[in-house]
């Protein structure tokens, strides 16, 4: 055995030990194991919010990006920084609205606030389409960790099956405590492998990180900068926006925020984050570093660029912790989404629509019993699908933004949207994305008379705005009259 393959398995066994000790001294009721009993603190609400950061989607297709695309991948940088100040406002009602009544999902959130029970079902069957395909991007991307990294010694379906069992495994027992103790070696290991990688290499293969970049100029004129078609500056402003606006609204990532112990929490992470957030900017040098040294690379093979040079570069054993730290950002954020994924069906579709009587206890035991279940969906997807999940992931954020105007209206102090709009407005957001995202269409193909600067805005704010429209005329037409209103209130 390998020593690279040593150092893997000892920290995945961590991982399992860390995710199931994480339960020890605590009675895992339904609060306990979806949102930690309300009581973390700044630290653990860091870690769980950084974890949506850096994913195996960041670890393999950040620097992937940076290598196949050049400039574009700087959107990834600045849209995450944004939306953390967002959350500065966002974040603290949410989180006092929450607590008050008990609510431990977003769907619960926006069914509670607007006393509508299709809608909080509608919004959890919203968030599970698009949580299922980030599940399996977390097990594809640890499949191909495992495989590089340990030399070709364990194939990707053995990696991702030993992967699925271990966060199926501490989420049962644990639920959000395993993703939480499990965070803290997960960020530690990224930002040590991370900061050196970014450091090392350009320094190693070029004499700096300017050396780097001048190279990179020298041997492909324009790569460094945006083109005029396509990924062009008005495709970055625009798609820097709908995921900035779309980031918090993850289920899982919303969830994460009932786990704080106080609402200050948000606004210390809110100054915090935006600077974490830098340490992308090596996983991009990382990319860049390859672009030259790995030539070649094309379609989703430009995904391995760090892992390529990582083999040619360093011993085993240095590669072994590579891959450690690559399984954590497969293992951490895909705990998350598994848990949100079986508290979304338990409490707001199961007992949302099927018996709404339902105590906490059934309902935690149902999420217990689902966590496996939806494991065992998502390791078949990701082993025998297709193109076909490649679209549906392409749909998750721009399905996911299109619950924010819902939510931003129900923190008005004047409701002055209904439950209808709310509902109509994510159906028709919702529907938009599905028909262009599988129809691959876009705004040139739709409207071929506008000019280039508009032809490449993304298409999700196409769908974000008609939602916005459809959710404003449908609330005009179904505001309650004054007399209920008024016997509302009496």
């Amino acid at each position: 055995m390998s020593s690279a393959l040593l150092i893997i398995a000892a920290f995945t066994v961590l991982a399992l030990v860390l995710g199931v000790r994480a339960r020890h001294g605590h009675d895992m009721n339904l609060e306990q194991w979806s949102v930690g009993g309300r009581s973390f603190g700044t630290a653990f609400v860091f870690l769980l919010m950084a974890g949506e950061i850096y994913t195996t989607f960041t670890f393999l297709g950040g620097s992937g990006f940076a290598y196949g695309k050049g400039a574009a991948v700087f959107y990834i940088l600045p849209y995450a920084t944004l939306a953390y100040i967002i959350s500065y406002w966002l974040l603290p009602p949410i989180w006092r609205y929450a607590k008050a009544n008990r609510l431990v999902s977003q769907p619960h959130f926006l069914s509670s606030k607007y006393s509508s029970h299709a809608l909080g079902v509608l919004v959890a069957v919203v968030d599970v389409v698009a949580l299922v395909p980030y599940l399996v991007l977390q097990f594809k991307g640890l499949g191909i960790i495992v495989e590089t990294t340990s030399y070709g010694a364990i194939p990707p379906a053995a990696a991702i099956w030993i992967g699925a069992i271990v966060v199926t495994a501490y989420v049962t027992i644990s639920g959000v405590r395993g993703s939480a103790w499990n965070s803290v070696i997960k960020d530690l290991m990224i930002l040590g492998v991370v900061l050196f990688l970014g450091i090392y290499l350009p320094i190693h293969y070029y004499g700096g990180i300017g050396s780097m970049f001048h190279a990179i100029d020298a041997a492909k004129p324009g790569f460094l900068s945006f083109p005029e078609k396509g990924s062009s500056v008005s495709w970055f402003q625009s798609t820097v926006l709908l995921t900035a606006l779309g980031f918090f609204m993850w289920p899982h990532t919303f969830a994460s925020c009932f786990t704080a112990r106080d609402e200050r929490v948000f606004r210390r992470n809110a100054a915090i984050l935006p600077i974490y957030q830098l340490i992308l900017l090596f996983v991009f040098i990382v990319g860049f570093s390859a672009v030259l040294k790995v030539p070649g690379l094309k379609g989703s093979d430009i995904d391995l660029s760090l892992f390529k040079i990582s083999l040619q570069t360093f011993d085993p054993w240095f590669v072994g912790v590579i891959g450690a730290a690559g399984v954590l950002t497969a293992l951490v954020p895909g705990s998350m989404i598994l848990n949100a994924a079986a508290t979304l069906i338990a409490n707001d579709i199961y007992r949302g629509a099927i018996d709404r009587a339902a105590p906490d206890a059934r309902v935690g035991q149902v999420a217990r019993i689902l966590v496996p279940i939806i494991a065992l969906v998502a390791v078949g997807f990701t082993l025998h699908g297709g193109e076909t999940i490649v679209a549906l992931l392409l749909m998750g954020y721009s399905f996911v933004t299109q619950l924010f105007p819902a939510v931003i209206a129900s923190l008005a102090a004047r409701r002055w949207v209904t439950k209808q709009g709310a509902f109509a407005g994510i159906v028709a957001g919702v529907a938009i994305v599905a028909i262009t995202t599988l129809t691959h269409a876009s705004i040139g193909s739709w409207f071929p008379f506008l000019p280039d600067k508009l032809k490449d805005l993304n298409i999700g704010l196409v769908a974000l705005s008609l939602n916005i429209i459809v959710l404003l005329i449908v609330s005009a037409l179904t505001q309650p009259r004054a007399a209920e209103q008024s016997h509302a209130h009496t």
